[in-house]
């Protein structure tokens, strides 16, 4: 063994002692990890140090690959802080596997650490998912890991000096990840979990029965999830989550985070945050990590924090900026770094809840009455942190903060104390408006208990639920921001029902009684408070809308109702269009469709032409609706679109020869429009005798 070496005037005597006094014969991997330390820091190639030693090379068992390096730990630390650092870094890595051995932490000349450290893992996964996992891991705030496989030093440290241009690679076209859009009838998709969770089908809301996309087996082990703009479904495993997109659903994306329970994505589905639900401590800290998609990268790694409710992290309208709550703070990170915005959190004492606003950069907030200051809701720009308006409140039991689904409103329900003895309560609504000068307030008092509120996502109305003392069931009142006022447009009284819910367009509402309830729904056009119908689907426990408004689904699922599960399909104004029964139907997800390309000048013109395709659109849903087969439909239009062929060639044909043509008569031929009668012909389809009353 050799115990002194002398490499460009530097002594090696106490590292090489360290590595190889207990290493007789054949290395250890922990041993030839030492080696690879030796070979870097004094450039000696591994094969000459090891012939020198006397020692053989470790088999393919015992290699290196299972050995990482930690680097940014604390530099300088000596003594009985030495061991403690020690204990800390085994006691994070040790959540990926099983650490062969002490962490080794090398020491400077002046016996000091020297900022890195290395680890053996009992196999080479668990050492991926730790370099996977762990890398970016704060420590503190100066300290932030940066984890590698030793094999990669040798690699990195014998780089070549000559620059060798990459080879360029041949240009391979991606698949349209929204060819679902171009559906010719423009229908939309959604997917269905059924089978007790055994199997997910995707289908297409054809009229008279769902087209079937795709359909899999044991597609996730939890639930399923579409990004928002409905680019990519989710699965959740118990390894990570993975991404899928494209006609058949491929995979396209996945991510490392075991025992991951729910996530969440930016708006902008640039970003995606995985939680695996561990508890708030410096031995878990990838509870959190948000996600690069585009990359398939992890961008950085957080611990869960005090706070429980989800989603933690909190996006801004655009996707560039999240936030989270802490203890007197809010922590504000930009998207692109996962750094806190100007180097610091925004310091809130007592921040009870804060929210974004859906279409500006401006967080809302409020704080509790603490003595003799009063309880306030707060509203701050960002960049610049200026506060742009507060409200000062009195009494107050709780506050509750709901963003007009535009960012045109703010509605902040609070709940007041009647007396002294701070036992009973009353609410009352501050509304904001946040587009006109200096944010006036506008004021709603109630002193029945508040059940629910529900903002008309395009629209200037929103609804309360709220209880009656005189009468079972609640009330529903809906009111309306006028340009100058607010006012009730109608209250709805003894409705036995339990939710609100709007369509994503406006205007169109349905009243559900789900759960635990009657399973009651009714269908109300609030332009003038019509109700279009009545009906129920018994012991529903969910209602959703499709991304256009036009239809509606109330479902029973296996993970609340273990009978009659399933869901029925309505129209807007309530009329069943499709029933199904599906034994173990646990849910159903329509897919987003993302904002549209059109200016509101030409959405306007959409809207004005209405009346000129109207026509076109009954035609095809009356032949949809009809009982005509598919394939007879399918063989007509082949025709029609073979006829369509022919006539295009042929008048091309004619427009060529023109010339010759009259070249040949010697007389200009007539090109006036053609007359023509035209001849209408309806035949019957079906005839349907439909009782009223």
């Amino acid at each position: 063994i050799v115990c002194k070496l002398h490499v460009n005037g530097r002594t090696a005597s106490h590292v090489t002692r360290q590595c190889f006094n207990s290493c007789p014969g054949r290395l250890s991997a922990k041993a030839m990890f030492k080696v690879h330390v030796l070979c870097v820091v004094f450039n000696i190639p591994t094969a000459e140090l090891i012939r020198m030693c006397g020692l053989k090379r470790p088999t393919a068992v015992s290699g290196v690959e299972a050995a990482i390096v930690v680097d940014n730990i604390p530099k300088g630390v000596e003594g009985d802080r030495l061991k403690k650092l020690a204990v800390v870094i085994k006691r994070i890595m040790s959540r990926f596997g099983t650490i062969v051995g002490e962490p080794v932490l090398p020491l400077d000349e002046r016996g000091v650490t020297a900022g890195y450290a290395f680890l053996e893992y009992k196999t080479e996964a668990q050492a991926k998912e730790a370099v996977d996992t762990a890398n970016g891991y704060k420590l503190d705030n100066n300290h932030i890991f940066s984890v590698n496989f030793l094999t990669d030093l040798e690699r990195y440290a014998n780089l070549s000096e000559s620059f060798a241009p990459p080879q360029s690679q041949e240009y391979v076209e991606e698949e349209n990840l929204r060819q679902w859009l171009q559906n010719s009838d423009a229908q939309d998709q959604y997917l269905v979990h059924h089978g007790a969770g055994k199997y997910c089908s995707i289908y297409y809301n054809a009229t008279n029965e769902p087209k079937l996309v795709h359909e899999k087996e044991y597609w996730t082990d939890k639930y399923m999830r579409f990004t928002p703009k409905g680019t990519y479904a989710a699965s959740l495993h118990k390894q990570g989550v993975i991404l899928w997109g494209g006609a058949d659903f491929p995979k396209k994306k996945r991510f490392a985070h075991r025992d991951v329970q729910v996530l969440d994505f930016s708006p902008c589905e640039r970003y995606l945050v995985t939680f695996n639900n561990a508890p708030h401590s410096d031995s878990h800290p990838d509870a959190l990590i948000v996600w690069d998609i585009r990359l398939g990268e992890k961008k950085r790694a957080f611990n869960s924090g005090p706070q429980k409710e989800w989603p933690i992290f909190k996006w801004n309208h655009d996707g560039s900026m999240f936030a989270r709550m802490g203890d007197g703070v809010i922590s504000i990170y930009e998207s692109s770094t996962c750094r806190l915005h100007n180097g610091e959190s925004l310091v809130v004492k007592g921040i009870c809840q804060f929210s974004w606003s859906p279409s500006d950069n401006v967080i809302a907030y409020w704080t509790p009455e603490e003595l003799s200051i009063p309880a306030r809701v707060n509203l701050v720009e960002l960049p610049s942190r200026q506060e742009i308006r507060s409200i000062n409140l009195f009494s107050v039991a709780d506050c509750k903060i709901v963003w007009h689904g535009q960012g045109d409103y703010l509605a902040v329900k609070v709940d007041r104390f009647t007396n002294n003895r701070k036992k009973a309560t009353v609410a009352n609504f501050e509304i904001f408006r946040m587009r006109e000068k200096n944010i006036p307030v506008e004021k709603i008092e109630l002193k029945d208990p508040v059940q629910g509120f529900a903002w008309e996502p395009h629209g200037n109305k929103f609804a309360i639920m709220h209880e009656h003392a005189a009468f079972p069931g609640v009330s529903i009142s809906f009111y309306e921001m006028g340009s100058d006022s607010l006012k009730l447009v109608k209250t709805l009284e003894k409705k036995l029902v339990s939710h609100v819910c709007w369509s994503p367009q406006g205007q169109f509402v349905v009243l559900a009684g789900l759960k635990q309830s009657n399973g009651i729904l009714e269908f109300y056009d609030t332009s003038d408070m019509t109700l279009a119908n009545v009906t129920e689907h018994l012991m529903a426990t969910d209602v959703e809308w499709d991304p256009t408004g036009r239809f509606v689904v109330s479902s029973v699922s296996y993970w609340m109702q273990k009978v009659d599960t399933g869901y029925n399909i309505w129209s807007l104004s309530g009329k069943l269009l499709q029933r199904h029964s599906i034994d173990g139907f646990c849910q159903l997800l329509w897919r987003p469709r993302p904002k549209t390309l059109l200016s509101e000048e030409q959405l306007e013109g959409v809207r004005r032409d209405r009346k000129k395709y109207a026509s076109m659109f009954e035609i095809q849903d009356r032949r949809a609706r009809s009982n005509v087969s598919e394939a007879w439909l399918e063989r007509r239009q082949r025709m029609m679109a073979d006829w369509k062929e022919f006539r295009g060639r042929v008048e091309g044909e004619m427009e060529d020869s023109a010339d010759r043509r009259r070249e040949l008569r010697g007389e200009d031929e007539d090109v006036g429009e053609e007359e023509y009668d035209v001849e209408v012909v309806e035949y019957l389809v079906k005839v349907e005798e439909n009782i009223v009353g």
